[in-house]
């Protein structure tokens, strides 16, 4: 039963780590760029829906707060695609690196001004129910996660292989030049992108909050999604999921039957074990690009 309780909440972080692999797919398969501060992304978007519900002021319901939150960060990821990414439209892919890595040190300075750096619980309305299946007892957080995830993956492939904004998304990825010429909006889309990031990060990191305390460091899980998206495949939204979701289970499973350090070791074990046996991810789907 032990080990059931243990796959179970392996799922759930894989979702969360799933979550903000996906974040970092979505800009992959728009712009072809890595950005690296998708986990401060996350946090921040915790704590902004963590200041609408749990606000003495505001107290909005948890719904609506979230979804708030969702769509100030949507404006958020906006808006640093339009008025900072831009500006180096056209230069290598490392200067967007490194970029993202001092956004997410400024996301991090912005979070501690505002909500210091003490753990915060974000106050749910499920926060420590559980249901009995049988002799185990499951989280109601768990159990939301793993449906939240579920849906939103879903949501994120049609939109992707059925709308025009994801399809021309896909386009400006393969040839950003032959795209505009053709008569893709390809800056507008790249910043809807981010928008979509940022409200994809923020319902990451509202379940990563129900299902405990948060603080501006924990946009470092970032690191952890990198890896499930390395994993996958990046460019694969299914591979991201599924990539956070193998790491959510290996972690507690060595944390329990295996010596102490490769539980937090695990993620880059097996991302490196990945890179030497199938460098495209377990589940990346290569496509030659249309020049």
């Amino acid at each position: 039963m032990d080990l059931i309780q243990l796959l179970i909440g392996g799922v759930a972080s894989g979702c969360i780590y799933g979550l903000v692999a996906l974040g970092f797919v979505l800009i992959y398969k728009a712009t072809e760029g890595v950005n690296f501060a998708q986990g401060d992304m996350m946090m921040l978007g915790a704590f902004i829906a963590l200041g609408f519900v749990n606000s003495d002021h505001l107290g909005l319901a948890f719904i609506p707060g979230v979804v708030l939150a969702a769509a100030l960060m949507g404006g958020v990821g906006y808006g640093i695609d339009r008025f900072v990414v831009r500006q180096i439209f056209g230069q290598p892919q490392f200067a967007l690196v490194i970029l993202t890595i001092a956004l997410g040190f400024i996301l991090r300075f912005i979070a501690g001004s505002i909500w210091g750096y003490s753990p915060l619980v974000l106050e749910t309305p499920y926060a420590g129910q559980s249901v009995p299946l049988g002799r185990i007892n499951i989280s109601v957080a768990d159990i939301v996660t793993i449906l939240v995830t579920g849906v939103l993956t879903l949501a994120l492939w049609g939109f992707f292989a059925y709308t025009r904004t994801g399809l021309a998304a896909q386009a400006a990825s393969q040839n950003q030049m032959a795209a505009y010429i053709v008569g893709v909006p390809v800056r507008r889309i790249n910043s809807v992108i981010w928008g979509l990031s940022g409200v994809v990060a923020t319902i990451a990191g509202v379940l990563f909050a129900s299902k405990g305390a948060i603080d501006p460091n924990v946009g470092l899980l970032g690191i952890k999604a990198f890896a499930a998206a390395v994993i996958g495949g990046f460019g694969s939204l299914p591979g991201a999921l599924l990539g956070g979701i193998l790491i959510g289970v290996v972690e507690p499973l060595a944390a329990r039957y295996l010596p102490g350090g490769i539980s937090q070791m695990s993620p880059y074990i097996i991302m490196l074990a990945v890179l030497v046996t199938r460098p495209n991810g377990l589940f990346a789907q290569m496509h030659a690009k249309k020049v």
